[in-house]
């Protein structure tokens, strides 16, 4: 069967192989945003389940029989994209390399999500997120000072620096083929993501600007005026008060506008600044000082769990979080001001035949 959903990819069609977080959520951005994307599952299942299978229709099929190549290479057919994050080398393998699927549809986009690129030494090796941002330069300057480096999550190699570039990637393809009228290959490598990422702070670095160790920098917490404090009762608040009017700002909703305080960018002083702001946050709880800043702009803000973040007014007002399936989750974004968009729904199940009938 086929989502009669509406977006800017609405009539694009797209083969997911099968995989965990990166490729699965690059998929989820091509179906927020309209596509209709048939997820081709394992017999057994990945073990991976909930919003990063929204919008989906999904088959089983064994890859590794004549008869689930079979199917794969029909779907293949008909597609406009395929997205496999196998080992390189395993689908040639398995009979649906992007040179095989290539002579049934030439105008295909091969999208392959992997960790370390189809080249280089580390091509067949093992990693996680973690292994990706260190081998990218992008961990280590994480943490605090003297700590070790810490991976926040998985966000930045899996989802960012690979599913999220993945998307942009078989988007790009899918103009460029519009002009060309054949399909390529997309290899989206979460370390070249990752470093991809990077780029701002190694123009800092270039510039002279980033110098100060892990925790010792202007944006990394090592400026008091950009990094988190404790209130009262245990939240926490998230200070980005970079400019001079912003900072003025929150000297005011501090109550310390008139204090003597170091200079703003007197390095040597930040630690007895941060000591100031430290003790001052400490005297009321988050939400008190949430009401504090919401008269004020000094880009102050309540540091959210994941599961106050969906009743924020803000959030609310903007529909930022919706219900799929009876799971709160993130909407899909970003928003186009002349299409409508369909809200997300729960994966459905179904077979080659009726997903190849939707796609007469």
């Amino acid at each position: 069967m086929s989502y009669d959903r509406k977006g800017p990819l609405n009539g694009i069609r797209v083969v997911e192989l099968a995989g965990l977080a990166p490729g699965p959520f690059g998929c989820m951005v091509l179906a927020d945003l309209g596509a209709d994307v048939v997820l081709v599952d394992r017999p057994g299942g990945t073990g991976l389940s909930g919003p990063l299978q929204r919008n989906r229709s999904i088959v089983t099929l064994d890859l590794k029989s004549e008869e689930g190549r079979t199917d794969l290479l029909r779907l293949a057919g008909r597609a406009d994209v395929l997205i496999e994050g196998y080992r390189p080398g395993v689908a040639e393998r398995l009979g649906f390399g992007p040179e095989e699927l290539f002579k049934i549809n030439p105008r295909l986009v091969y999208g392959r999500m992997t960790g370390f690129g189809q080249q280089g030494p580390l091509a067949a090796a093992a990693g996680h997120d973690i292994d990706y941002l260190a081998l990218a330069g992008a961990l280590e300057p994480l943490g605090r000072p003297g700590a070790n480096p810490h991976a926040p999550i998985n966000l930045l190699a899996d989802f960012a620096g690979g599913g999220m570039l993945l998307a942009v990637g078989v988007l790009a393809a899918l103009l460029e083929r519009e002009r060309s009228g054949v399909g390529q290959v997309v290899d989206a490598a979460m370390v070249d993501g990752s470093a991809l990422l990077m780029t701002f702070l190694h123009g800092m670095m270039a510039g002279g600007m980033w110098g100060g160790g892990r925790g010792g920098n202007l944006l990394d917490g090592g400026a008091p005026f950009y990094d988190t404090y404790r209130a009262s009762d245990g939240g926490f608040l998230a200070v980005g008060a970079l400019e001079p009017q912003f900072y003025a700002a929150l000297l005011t909703g501090l109550d310390l506008g008139d204090a003597d305080l170091p200079d703003q960018m007197d390095r040597e002083r930040w630690p007895e600044l941060r000591r100031i702001l430290t003790e001052r946050f400490a005297t009321r709880t988050r939400d008190e000082w949430a009401a504090v800043f919401a008269r004020l702009d000094a880009c102050v803000a309540p540091v959210l769990t994941p599961a106050e973040a969906p009743d924020h007014p803000h959030n609310v007002a903007r529909g930022t979080f919706v219900e799929v399936d009876g799971v709160r989750q993130p909407a899909p974004a970003p928003r186009f001001a002349r299409t409508p968009a369909s809200a997300p729904t729960a994966p459905e199940t179904t077979t080659v035949t009726g997903v190849l009938a939707g796609w007469e």
